[in-house]
């Protein structure tokens, strides 16, 4: 097939591409490079340089190409920023969306596999989340993931489109060729590694009074790959719908920091700080859903597995793909 993928010079977007190469099909690469790398983009993929909020670059760079599916990888997706910023966030995760969507409508391609996000359920009501509690979010980014979703929906009733929107919390680890490079990063097995690295002195805990084994936060990490895999199962959906992806489990703060210590044999020094106003005790994602209809199971479910992976790259790439 040919498979159009915004935000495939990024993080998730570019170990899909590869992915997407392995299974033989043709992709092209839509990225305003924002935070974007070139060098991410691999061969034989091509890249164009363009940005979804303008509607006459990416209706362009769409009917050029005349996908048979359309990836959206493109967004963005710094929750604090979009508590200070939420123009942009509908901006580009609503209305830059839209534009993708009516562009991929004008060519007759109706397949679209969404990049969502389980930011869509704000504070759940129970552990782990499937796809039927409320949909609540707490803040601009989720909100704004949260109504492409609906968009997505009323492009289904009225133009036929079948759509499968994919949600998520922490991508983590790396292919052999890609890993995260972020100018902001806010992720913690990245910046645990970082640590280890010698880029930064300690990591910061914040909290260990919560309702948790080890009074730290418990959060759900999905291997890249796998996420990657996760999208490439969606192109041969006949109809539409919401999943969730997660490994059905979860891992503390404390057992990330661990787990990183004896891989990388650094000792990671940690620091307790206090606890951020709104952080849930445990996040973790049902993903039965998910592997009932598609057949979608994590390979790489062990988090030591995770952080192996994300650890070759960094030290291979200590200052990102400028290394």
């Amino acid at each position: 097939m040919r498979i159009f993928v915004t935000g495939g010079a990024g993080y998730i977007g570019s170990v899909c591409v590869e992915e997407l190469l392995k299974c033989g099909h043709e992709v092209l690469v839509f990225d305003n490079m924002e935070e974007g790398h070139q060098r991410a983009v691999v061969s034989p993929a091509t890249l164009t340089v363009g940005d979804i909020n303008n509607f006459e670059q990416v209706n362009a760079a769409v009917s050029g190409f005349k996908p048979e599916a359309v990836i959206h990888f493109a967004g963005k997706a710094l929750v604090g920023e979009s508590m200070t910023n939420p123009y942009v966030y509908y901006q580009t995760n609503v209305m830059g969306g839209t534009n993708l969507l009516e562009a991929a409508v004008r060519v007759g391609c109706k397949k679209f596999v969404f990049s969502s996000s389980c930011a869509t359920y704000g504070l759940p009501e129970k552990m782990p989340m499937d796809e039927r509690i409320p949909q609540r979010p707490i803040n601009p980014y989720g909100h704004s993931k949260l109504i492409f979703e609906q968009v997505l929906k009323w492009y289904e009733q009225v133009h036929g489109v079948t759509f499968t929107a994919l949600r998520y919390f922490n991508a983590a680890g790396a292919s052999k060729v890609n890993g995260e490079d972020r100018k902001i990063e806010t992720h913690l097995i990245p910046n645990v590694l970082d640590v280890a690295l010698g880029k930064k002195d300690h990591m910061s805990i914040f909290g260990n009074e919560y309702n948790t084994p080890d009074g730290t936060c418990i959060r759900d990490y999905v291997h890249v790959i796998d996420l990657a895999d996760a999208h490439i199962k969606a192109l041969d959906r006949a109809s539409s719908g919401f999943y969730n992806l997660g490994s059905g489990d979860g891992y503390s703060v404390l057992q990330v920091i661990e787990t990183a210590r004896k891989i990388t044999g650094h000792a990671i020094p940690a620091k307790m700080m206090p606890p951020r106003p709104g952080d849930p005790p445990r996040l973790v994602a049902s993903a039965n859903k998910v592997k009932m209809d598609m057949g979608w199971k994590p390979r790489f479910n062990k988090l030591s597995t995770i952080i192996e992976t994300a650890w070759e790259w960094r030290k291979a790439h200590p200052n990102g793909y400028n290394s």
